[in-house]
């Protein structure tokens, strides 16, 4: 995988809150099946493999008016001639390049205007319109407020606890989440959780497939990653090797539901997937990829998921 150092990086993209302190309250875990409920990359991880919340608890309380950080330094240093080479701007540029794509593919497959929708970086805790969270939820998309939330110390984490070092893991993990907001743009997101409310024993059953779909997302926005742009025509990506999707496969792999469960220790228990087996996780993904169309990931339709 390699950025064009040319490119330039569009930190308007981002609420930097890093410095701003975070929220309080009560932490988050579980899956909330209501309306704006969050949605993350991971839900179900044991709390033994990092030794804390990795996963999101039901919120205790109302959500509340997001914060707004500031840009400053973050607009600074992704400014300078090396800035690809930072960890955080090169997390804009992969927020860039997925708005990008899904700033023509969402009129040209679902017929509505693409809305953007903020990344916001924060340290430790931060509000949302979904409750208080903190770092140890891992990435997650809030659909109350429209927004991807991620403590960059996840990819250490994901890294280091979960197996899973390689760079293509965090434009993989941040296109899953901007699925997500798609599914919410599109009116999935709201129909699964009616559904889940008409039927709450299928909940975890349909919460596999929203996740799944995420997952064919991310890899619909990878095999059209190369082709997107910075506004300016600057490509933002020069290429996408075979190592990189591996990479993204590997990822899939090590947040699976089963896997996860194995890691923690304990029996591996179909009843409490939320997100999906490891072989499901790749499998989606390499349909998104391979097809390079969102129309794809239809995961809701029979027999589509078993």
């Amino acid at each position: 995988m390699e950025l064009n150092e040319n490119a330039r990086i569009d930190t308007s993209q981002i609420d930097d809150q890093r410095g701003s302190g975070g929220g309080g309250g009560g932490g988050i875990g579980g899956l909330p099946i209501g309306g704006g409920g969050i949605t993350g990359i991971i839900i179900s991880l044991v709390l033994a493999v990092v030794g804390g919340y990795f996963g999101i608890n039901q919120i205790s309380g109302g959500g509340s008016e997001p914060q707004t950080g500031d840009n400053t330094s973050l607009s600074q240093e992704c400014s300078q001639s090396d800035a690809s080479k930072q960890l955080d701007c090169r997390n804009v540029l992969y927020v860039n390049s997925i708005q990008d794509y899904w700033k023509d593919a969402m009129p040209q497959n679902f017929g509505d205007p693409y809305q953007p929708a903020k990344t916001v970086l924060f340290s430790r805790q931060v509000n949302t319109a979904c409750g208080a969270a903190d770092s140890g939820v891992g990435p997650f998309y809030c659909p109350g407020d429209d927004r991807v939330y991620i403590d960059l110390t996840f990819y250490q984490q994901l890294a280091d606890q979960l197996g899973a070092p390689g760079e293509f893991a965090q434009p993989y993990v941040l296109a899953h989440e901007y699925g997500h907001h798609i599914q919410d743009l599109t009116g999935t997101e709201a129909t699964m959780r009616r559904q889940q409310q008409r039927d709450p024993g299928q909940q975890n059953a349909l919460s596999v497939k929203l996740e799944l779909q995420a997952d064919c997302y991310a890899g619909v926005w990878a095999k059209n990653a190369t082709g997107t742009d910075d506004g300016s025509g600057q490509k933002i990506f020069t290429s996408i090797t075979d190592q990189d999707i591996q990479e993204g496969l590997d990822t899939a792999k090590q947040i699976g539901d089963d896997t996860l469960q194995q890691r923690g220790g304990g029996q591996v228990n179909p009843a409490e997937f939320t997100h999906g087996t490891s072989a499901q996780r790749q499998q989606w993904f390499r349909t998104g990829f391979e097809s390079g169309s969102p129309k794809s990931c239809d995961t809701f339709k029979q027999g589509a998921v078993s």
